[in-house]
């Protein structure tokens, strides 16, 4: 005679009592979150390096060796090494270098009065972004060049976020976003509340700004409205120290130094800028000609090392 299969209810009754058959308490599995990933990630800027004159791959395999997985180049010196070696040779020495090239900094016109020259600055722009998405890179720098220097006419801002919004559709034919870059020393531009304005008013999905600690503090804007950029629109930032005895009005681009080394606010920018849902690219970026008469392996490895101890500071 076949045992008849107990019921649902039995099951459960029997489950229940067995603790208090066993004299023990019956400990059920917590559901186990995966681990968060790091909220920035360490890259290097070859302007950093860019005065030991490596050229454009002895600086990826400098940047490599040192420590870094993730890199900003510079267009001249990419399209110098493009001259003689292919976009597919390039990438491939790049994969084998386990580098991603996050972001470039180029210098073409896009901001400027002159239709004529500014449609030259957007092909050339162009062109730009073709050659880095065959790298794989998916960004490039859109400082204010040519509306920088100091007698430069002050633009009108809905100008500004027009000519953006042209580079902002090239960016999306290519691939490639166009950041648009602060630059605190430049008559255009060198204010947080102008690039806030300017991404907004241009009025397209992937506006994205690039910021930078030394030209937040140059400019003037300070670190206090950053919360209101908004996370999505920073990607990538710039990342580097100043010395606390000159003044914005006196600091030039080549007195940055490493992270740590000065006064700059840094801890407290990262835990502004952080964001939960993706890391943050923190590109140190510096000028500096002390670090430029050193061995550059020895300038990259000092920065990976003192940007991760910058990184892993934030929580």
């Amino acid at each position: 005679m076949l045992t008849p299969r107990p019921t649902r209810r039995q099951t459960l009754a029997a489950l229940t009592a067995l603790p208090a058959v066993l004299g023990t308490k019956v400990a059920f599995a917590q559901p186990v979150e995966p681990p968060k990933a790091a909220p920035f990630t360490v890259c290097l800027n070859m302007s950093t390096i860019m005065g030991q004159k490596l050229g454009f791959m002895g600086e990826l395999e400098t940047a490599a060796k040192a420590g870094f997985r993730s890199v900003e180049v510079w267009v001249g010196t990419m399209q110098t090494y493009l001259k003689t070696n292919t976009p597919a040779e390039a990438r491939r020495r790049i994969a084998d270098l386990g580098l991603t090239i996050e972001n470039a900094i180029g210098f073409a016109p896009w901001i400027i009065d002159d239709a004529a020259a500014r449609q030259k600055g957007l092909d050339q722009m162009k062109v730009e972004m073709e050659q880095l998405a065959q790298l794989g890179c998916k960004r490039v720098a859109a400082p204010p060049v040519g509306a920088q220097q100091a007698d430069a006419p002050v633009l009108d801002l809905h100008r500004i976020a027009e000519r953006y919004r042209a580079l902002l559709e090239l960016g999306a034919q290519t691939g490639v976003t166009p950041l648009l870059e602060l630059w605190g020393f430049a008559k255009n531009l060198n204010r947080l509340s102008d690039v806030l304005f300017v991404a907004a008013e241009a009025n397209l999905p992937n506006a994205r700004l690039l910021l930078d600690v030394y030209h937040l503090y140059k400019g003037g804007s300070g670190i206090t409205a950053l919360p209101l950029v908004g996370k999505p629109a920073i990607e990538v930032f710039h990342v580097n120290d100043y010395p606390a005895n000159l003044p914005a009005a006196q600091i030039t681009d080549a007195d940055r130094i490493y992270p740590g080394d000065g006064v700059a606010p840094l801890r407290e920018t990262l835990t502004m800028i952080k964001n939960p849902d993706r890391p943050v690219v923190l590109s140190f970026e510096v000028f500096n000609k002390s670090y430029y008469a050193q061995p550059a392996d020895q300038v990259a490895k000092t920065a990976f090392q003192k940007m991760q101890a910058l990184a892993m500071s934030v929580k």
